[in-house]
């Protein structure tokens, strides 16, 4: 198996036909000039030992060395052992809430660009542990299956907005009998889901799904994003704001309900945490986690890739110091060979 670093300095091989083109165009002005001023009888005379067959021979050595230093900076690889990668850690799956009334901007940018800050930041904080991602509001939908590939979390994550559900509303129960699929693994004893959300319209059974969430030994934790003094949903085309959801005539004020959110985690062996500041629900999270008994989930080999560019050094000075020591004049093997008529 072999694996090549950096396969960009491969554009460098072009050199190889620049040197032979104006290797031939000197060859064809050197053998022009010289049946300028003498022919060729009298020129074996005059330079008997010139031979064309070991300056084409130096030109073949140039151009070896030089590919072979071009080879070393790619960086070719070799697969030579294989490694075994236990990974520990919890399970972590994120719930968050993509309705219209996370658009609010009661703090800054809005309620569900904080949510998503808040979540990056925990990601960034996690080590081997894997992650999930649910959107949810009039439906939920994964967003993310569980995975360990982190950078991956925070790309979908990104995404995540009101025009990926089909409905609207806040259908906190379906994003928790979602968030049960994701632990795949029976030997899991720490499973973690965090729902980030304003509060509004959740509703009425949602704590009796919390409860059997927490017998499943699924511990759910809540953030609130927004203020309790609310703001109005902002309408958007393009990034252009056009006005604000309005009923009956009205300009809707959403504000943010922690009672709702705190009956969830209460009812699940969770907390409640405030998310208006970024910093107090990282932390909390980061060190929940981190105290956490971790539990081995994945184990796999892969081959370890060893560098093998200084080989390649090597050959390239071999052949290009051939080149310079390796002179024009005939030699008695060369004369024997005269391949291109040069007696």
């Amino acid at each position: 198996m072999y694996q090549i670093e950096e396969p960009t300095y491969f554009y460098y091989l072009a050199i190889i036909p620049v040197i032979i083109v104006l290797f031939l165009l000197a060859f064809w002005w050197k053998k022009r000039t010289q049946k300028r001023f003498t022919d060729s009888l009298l020129l074996e005379k005059l330079a008997p030992n010139t031979s064309t067959f070991k300056s084409v021979l130096k030109m073949i050595f140039l151009i070896i060395g030089i590919g072979f230093l071009v080879i070393s900076l790619v960086n070719p690889k070799m697969g030579t052992k294989l490694k075994t990668v236990k990974r520990e850690g919890v399970d972590v799956v994120f719930a968050l809430d993509v309705s219209k009334s996370m658009l609010t901007e009661d703090i800054a940018p809005n309620r569900l660009e904080k949510a998503k800050q808040i979540i990056s930041k925990i990601i960034d904080k996690l080590g081997s542990d894997r992650v999930g991602i649910i959107i949810y509001a009039g439906n939920s939908y994964p967003l993310l299956p569980i995975t360990t590939d982190h950078a991956a979390a925070k790309m979908f994550l990104q995404n995540a907005s009101p025009d990926m559900v089909s409905s609207q509303g806040t259908a906190i129960n379906e994003a928790l009998n979602l968030a049960k699929t994701y632990y795949n693994n029976d030997e899991q004893t720490n499973r973690f889901l965090i729902i980030l959300s304003d509060g509004e319209d959740h509703q009425e059974d949602t704590k009796q799904v919390a409860q059997n969430m927490s017998k499943e030994g699924i511990k759910v934790y809540t953030i609130g994003v927004g203020t309790e003094k609310g703001g109005p949903i902002p309408m958007k085309i393009s990034g252009s704001l056009i006005g604000y959801k309005k009923y009956k005539g009205e300009t809707v004020i959403s504000k943010r309900k922690p009672e709702m959110l705190e009956t969830i985690a209460n009812a699940a062996g969770g907390k409640y945490i405030d998310g208006n500041k970024t910093e107090k629900p990282v932390d909390f999270i980061e060190k929940l986690i981190a105290n956490a008994q971790k539990s081995e989930f994945e184990t796999k080999q892969f081959s370890d890739y060893k560098d093998q560019f200084q080989w390649f050094i090597g050959l390239g000075i071999f052949f290009l110091l051939i080149d310079v020591f390796f002179l024009d004049k005939k030699t008695k093997w060369v004369k024997k060979i005269d391949l291109f008529n040069e007696h």
